[in-house]
């Protein structure tokens, strides 16, 4: 999995530096009414990423090349059930004969936004007219990691995740996890360890609730879990 984690900080035609900790947490898939709203299909089911600050950042879309990726801003817990995932983020419709599609990354200040349904629509400074919004379709949408909200006590984002390495109650390494898997009623950690036999990575899915997972130290990078190497 992609984490969506931009490292690099240009500065943008208006004068913004493009954040070095940006995170992707939707995409642009709609023109929205009239007077130059959007829709937002979130990466997550609980969206809070994209109201946490009114500063959004856009990169042209990805030539198509398969699925979005997992929600990268979502908020996972070993000790409570996350929220169910989103529903299958709509394609970007395609941009009418005559309108320029959005060429080169941008800074969006946001006016407002909410939710409705299973997307987000927001109205923000220099979209005036439904021309101006049908232009950033398909825009992937990115805000700063800084701004995301603090998450409640032994809650953690899966971006913060990814990229940790994961040890047994007895020292063994269980491999490092690549990606999050949201099975509705839990996350799963999906880890990849040393070659098999086979030469591939030995993978592991190993569900993160209570009673799996001993800690989590963002710190050190490390997550303890009850698991056997023969699991």
């Amino acid at each position: 999995m992609n984490d969506r984690a931009e490292t690099y900080a240009p500065v943008l035609d208006d004068g913004v530096v493009w954040p070095q900790d940006a995170i992707e947490v939707g995409r642009i898939v709609d023109a929205w009414g009239v007077k130059g709203g959007i829709k937002v299909q979130p990466f997550s089911s609980d969206p809070q990423a994209l109201f946490c600050t009114k500063k959004w950042f856009l990169r042209p879309s990805e030539p198509a090349s398969g699925a979005l990726p997992r929600p990268s801003a979502k908020a996972a817990s070993a000790n409570a059930a996350p929220a169910k995932p989103a529903s299958a983020a709509a394609k970007p419709a395609a941009a009418p004969h005559g309108v320029a599609r959005l060429a080169k990354p941008r800074f969006l200040q946001v006016k407002q936004a909410r939710e409705q349904g299973d997307i987000v629509v927001a109205t923000a400074d220099g979209l005036d007219d439904r021309n101006a919004a049908e232009a950033l379709k398909g825009a992937r949408v990115y805000v700063s990691r800084s701004a995301f909200p603090t998450p409640d006590e032994d809650e953690f984002y899966w971006v913060d995740l990814i990229g940790l390495d994961v040890l047994n109650k007895e020292g063994e390494a269980l491999g490092k996890v690549v990606d999050l898997l949201d099975t509705g009623p839990q996350s799963v950690l999906r880890c990849e360890g040393e070659p098999g036999e086979d030469g591939k990575p030995v993978e592991r899915l190993i569900p993160f609730v209570a009673a799996y997972i001993v800690s989590v130290s963002l710190a050190d990078r490390r997550i303890v879990a009850d698991w056997g190497l023969d699991y």
